[in-house]
């Protein structure tokens, strides 16, 4: 068996020396047998050991071994930063000597350095360990029932998929919680922590929550956003009760029925009037 770079095998230890110990490099020839330096073992070893390694190339492009292995084993998930981006993919740190490699065809969005992401790790056709942002079906075997989640509680977790629907996040308690887009006050990217009132508490055992304050709250909060959007306009906006909900939701980020209640809590406390389509401050000295 050829050995390969980002691949975990056992392999006995030959000799030592002042750098380190020498692993058999399968090849016959002791040129290409393979060091174990003192840096990267976790624990003394002798000639004759069994050391199980992770396999990566140093810069001058040689295989070499480290005793340090990926802290998720293959098929399980972990979060994880990204530690190098290239024209191919990028690569995560899940605790080796080097990153493992992510291609783009497993990517969910275009993540950064610096960024966390949950991933998966597997083995790809060559042999070599890689990761992929696709965990869906891991998640849903890791997630526990939220039985003990309150609906109005705020709960927190990093998204691990977004859809046309809404995001969906994992809970440190393993709870699934659902995100629809018109409960987001912003779009979070794959991969960010996020915290959300749970809204719902769902018969498969998930919730449902939103980064909206409740309906009174948010009441005051909208009206607010209107008012200061007509402050900037000069007291008009082309905007009232028939606008379209798009339009609505593209302009101030929230829905059409938020957008009515906010506009006729206004109405009530006499702060505007609609002309037209238009909506307009009634007291000039507001601007």
């Amino acid at each position: 068996m050829k050995l390969v770079e980002n691949t975990i095998v056992t392999l006995p230890v030959l000799r030592t020396s002042d750098y380190g110990a020498f692993l058999d490099g399968q090849t016959g020839n002791s040129d290409q047998d393979i060091l174990l330096h003192h840096d990267q073992q976790t624990h003394a070893v002798a000639v004759g050991d069994q050391v199980e390694v992770f396999l990566y190339k140093d810069p001058k492009g040689r295989l070499t071994a480290s005793m340090r292995l990926p802290a998720m084993k293959v098929g399980q998930i972990g979060y994880v930063e990204v530690v190098n981006v290239t024209n191919f993919g990028c690569f995560v740190d899940v605790g080796t000597e080097r990153g493992i490699f992510m291609p783009h065809a497993e990517m969910r969005g275009r993540p950064k350095v610096g960024e966390h992401v949950w991933v998966r790790l597997y083995t790809d056709k060559s042999g070599r360990l890689a990761v992929s942002m696709y965990v869906d079906d891991e998640m849903r075997r890791a997630s526990k029932p939220a039985e003990e989640a309150k609906v109005g509680q705020k709960v927190r977790g990093a998204v691990y998929n977004l859809t046309d629907e809404g995001a969906f996040f994992i809970t440190p308690e393993r709870w699934i919680a659902f995100l629809h887009r018109s409960e987001m006050t912003k779009v979070p990217k794959v991969g960010q922590m996020v915290t959300a009132r749970v809204a719902y508490k769902r018969k498969d055992g998930r919730l449902n929550v939103s980064m909206r304050p409740v309906k009174e709250e948010a009441l005051v909060e909208d009206s607010k956003v209107l008012l200061d959007y007509l402050k900037q306009r000069h007291g008009r906006m082309p905007y009232s009760d028939d606008t379209s909900a798009d339009i609505i939701k593209t302009t101030f980020g929230f829905s059409k029925a938020a957008f009515k209640r906010a506009l006729g809590h206004l109405m009530k406390e006499d702060k505007v009037i609609q002309v037209d389509g238009w909506t307009e401050l009634k007291d000039s000295n507001q601007v």
